[in-house]
């Protein structure tokens, strides 16, 4: 299969604090070198975008030294933390920033949905933003009108089609411009996690229509999500980037496994110096958070597990709340639940500690991570910490993870069966 887009030694870096060299003589001579399509003579040594360290350089490179090739036809899903560089990957592929160094070579008409409103002006009605992204891939009129029902009957706008779409909200903008991107005649279709927008009715229909994109009409898609189990149905490839590196390619399953072996967690967290140093903020600091079987050393199906978390506060007089939010390696949410720790405006500065259980027969064979969200009156967020401790759930039938039993959980359903001859049926 020919090849749609080559990546070459491709880095992009972002300069911290003031971008000016300090002359401008000096400054003249860096867009001389930029006009030439040469490097930056001023460009210090920077460092990689390692987001859990403290940097000493004022130069960041969010990608360094990226290397692939993607062939016609292909799906590829890119998988990476948070800060690891996949959405300044899709923003240079969508021309809209320039690398730094390298070169990337693209062939075929490039629709892309990078983050709500790109590509649409907000003062023009959703009928005409369509015509004019149609416009700019370089589709003719007539060509547009014949997919105009379809984009706006899939978007489910119909009734403010001919709205400025400035008074569009959130979820609206997104149905518009993925309908947009999704049916216009483009090779290259580029998609971030900005899907997470809208509800999840309308986020299974465009995963559908990005499948059919890919594998019914032939066409190149990328796609950003951190969700694992859409990546390993609708991809047939994967790229993971860590801290701004490719680290992996090659086949959706292989990559989505490399990337849940190579981001393990601890699945117990204490910190012992001062508490000003501890993970948090001015409003919170976490002492310690760990999760254990109820019984025995190793957390089971059937043993269920408790976790406890330790932190100190120092809001006074509100109302606290801390929500617990559970996640397998797939993304999927298990469950998403807070409790109130004070109700009258009475919260006290110091050490809270509040345990919970996750009961025997509840979670499937897997691994499971928790994000915490500390809050006020349940609305306002004190303090967030994704993916803070990961833990695992064996299945003892085998004696290690299996995922052959799917499913998020793992019930021990009770059933009553009864029995009757066949005869006892004759005639009715």
């Amino acid at each position: 299969m020919p090849k749609v887009i080559e990546v070459e030694n491709l880095s992009k870096a972002y300069q911290l604090g003031a971008y000016g060299t300090g002359t401008l003589s000096k400054d003249l001579e860096r867009y001389w070198a930029r006009l030439r399509g040469k490097e930056d003579p001023f460009l210090t040594i920077g460092e990689l975008n390692d987001r859990t360290t403290k940097s000493t350089s004022n130069v960041v490179w969010s990608l360094k030294d990226i290397d692939f090739k993607i062939e016609q036809g292909s799906a590829v899903g890119v998988i990476g933390r948070n800060g690891a560089g996949k959405s300044t990957l899709l923003k240079i592929l969508s021309r809209t920033t320039s690398p730094t160094t390298g070169t990337v070579k693209m062939k075929g008409r490039v629709a892309s949905l990078l983050e709500v409103g790109t590509g649409f002006h907000p003062e023009l009605t959703g009928t005409e933003n369509i015509y004019l992204n149609g416009a700019i891939l370089g589709m003719r009129k007539a060509e547009i009108k014949k997919k105009f029902d379809e984009i706006v009957d899939f978007s489910g706008v119909e009734r403010y089609i001919d709205t400025p779409v400035k008074r569009y909200s959130s979820g609206m903008y997104v149905r518009l411009a993925f309908a947009v991107a999704a049916h216009l005649e483009s090779e290259i279709l580029i998609i971030d996690e900005v899907l997470a927008v809208g509800d999840s009715e309308f986020q299974k229909k465009c995963l559908g229509k990005i499948g059919q994109v890919s594998k019914g009409e032939g066409r190149t898609v990328l796609f950003v999500s951190h969700n694992m189990a859409a990546i390993k149905t609708l991809c047939t490839q994967g790229i993971v980037l860590t801290n701004g590196q490719l680290t992996f390619t090659g086949k959706q399953l292989e990559a989505v496994s490399y990337y849940q072996l190579n981001n393990d967690l601890p699945s117990h967290f204490e910190h012992r110096e001062l508490i000003d140093t501890a993970p948090g903020n001015e409003n919170i600091r976490i002492k310690s958070f760990k999760v254990e079987p109820i019984k025995g050393d190793v957390i089971f199906i059937s043993t269920g597990a408790t976790f406890t978390l330790v932190f100190y506060n120092h809001k006074a007089n509100i109302n606290l709340d801390a929500t617990f939010e559970l996640k397998n390696d797939d993304e999927v949410i298990v469950f998403h639940r807070g409790v109130l720790l004070s109700t009258n405006n009475d919260s006290k500065q110091g050490v809270y500690t509040v345990t919970g259980t996750l009961p025997p027969d509840l979670l499937n064979a897997g691994r499971y991570s928790f994000k915490l969200i500390f809050g006020e009156n349940q609305r306002y967020e004190l303090f967030v910490v994704d993916e803070f401790i990961r833990f695992e759930v064996l299945n003892e039938s085998s004696g290690s993870n299996s995922f052959l039993i799917p499913g998020v959980i793992s019930p021990n359903l009770h059933y009553d069966v009864d029995f009757a001859p066949l005869d006892a049926y004759a005639g009715t």
